[in-house]
């Protein structure tokens, strides 16, 4: 029993002290990891009919973890990258166990070495230039919560920011005063980083302020997007941005068919990576920009661009007719292929 319990004892340690405290993780963060763990505990419940007072560390080893995985692609459908966010969270659980316990950090090293799969295959939703612009021309301006839902959208596109992080931005982290207009962003683990504004945005910006935080009553520590509920301001909700996107991209859909059939926000952000990698930004740079950990995040911009340069010169060597659409003579035909292949 004692071996469950030092299990139980580091998973709390892990995810009430740990992570809030020395990894400073938002609370979004926190149950997307409780969630992984839980799934873990589940998947020893289900699959391996270990109970939960059954549950120690001399349990786990890579094969068990790697059963894991497997078991979540097998009955969930996840994609590379969330099989490779699940594997994440557990090395970071037993990179902790090893700290607590030295006992620990030999299946930490073993989990280092499972490799991640690929995710070169994933889609990054982004909007062309012409539909951005369709876009953005959709809230009626004259209206006073459409001015605001136009000012939301050009300053996330702008600022590339997370909607979440748009969300939490306070009248006083924007600085508009100046040539050179930025924004604090206070993105993953609490960290903020400094982006700057095109004037155009930050004249919005200005306009909006005196609109929606007038001077008598503006204070810094207000949020600078917000709802009002039963006259109180709000926290603007994730939900209601997601749902004005929504709107606006039906709407828009009608005048430009380049509109993809599903518009939420943070296509606003892949908008402004895929403008910034192509206008020259080198990926270092932008992972900055953007506020990923590591540049390997920032790589799936450079891999769209490629695959978007790719799918173009495809069409237009189809339009000369050097590639044609014909099915080639072996398909269907078991005997050809073998033959081809060396088999026969």
């Amino acid at each position: 029993m004692k071996q469950s319990n030092d299990f139980f004892q580091t998973l709390r340690g892990y995810l009430t002290v740990f992570l809030p405290s020395q990894k400073c993780c938002s609370e979004n963060t926190r149950k997307a990891y409780r969630e992984v763990l839980n799934s873990l505990i589940d998947y020893l419940q289900s699959e391996k009919r270990i109970g939960l007072g059954q549950v120690s560390f001399e349990l786990f080893d890579e094969t068990l973890v790697l059963e894991f995985l497997d078991w979540l692609q097998t009955t969930r459908h996840l994609t590379a990258s969330t099989r490779n966010h699940r594997l994440m969270v557990l090395r970071s659980f037993f990179k902790y166990a090893g700290m607590v316990d030295c006992a620990q950090i030999d299946l930490h090293m073993k989990l280092k070495k499972i490799p991640t799969q690929n995710e070169q295959g994933r889609i990054v939703e982004f909007l062309t230039e012409n539909a951005l612009k369709a876009l953005l021309t959709q809230p009626d301006i004259s209206k006073i919560s459409e001015y605001r839902n136009m000012v939301f959208m050009t300053l996330m596109y702008d600022s590339a920011a997370r909607c979440s992080e748009l969300l939490d931005l306070r009248v006083q982290d924007l600085r508009l005063d100046s040539s050179h207009p930025t924004a604090y962003l206070t993105g993953k683990g609490n960290k903020m980083r400094l982006v700057p504004l095109m004037l155009q945005t930050a004249r919005h910006c200005e306009q909006y302020l005196a609109q929606f935080h007038p001077e008598p009553t503006k204070k810094g520590s207000d949020y600078f997007f917000f709802t009002v509920s039963h006259g109180e301001r709000h926290r603007m909700s994730p939900d209601n941005a997601a749902c004005f996107m929504k709107r606006y991209g039906e709407q828009a859909r009608y005048s430009c068919p380049e509109i993809p059939n599903r518009v939420h926000p943070h296509q606003l952000r892949h908008t402004r990576a895929i403008h910034l990698y192509r206008d020259g930004m080198p990926l270092a740079l932008l992972s900055e920009f953007l506020g990923h950990a590591n540049v390997e995040t920032t790589k799936i911009y450079a891999y769209a661009d490629t695959e978007m340069k790719r799918a173009a010169i495809q069409k237009g060597e189809k339009a000369r007719g050097t590639i044609s659409d014909a099915e080639p003579i072996w398909k269907n035909d078991d005997e050809m292929l073998r033959k081809l292949c060396g088999l026969r």
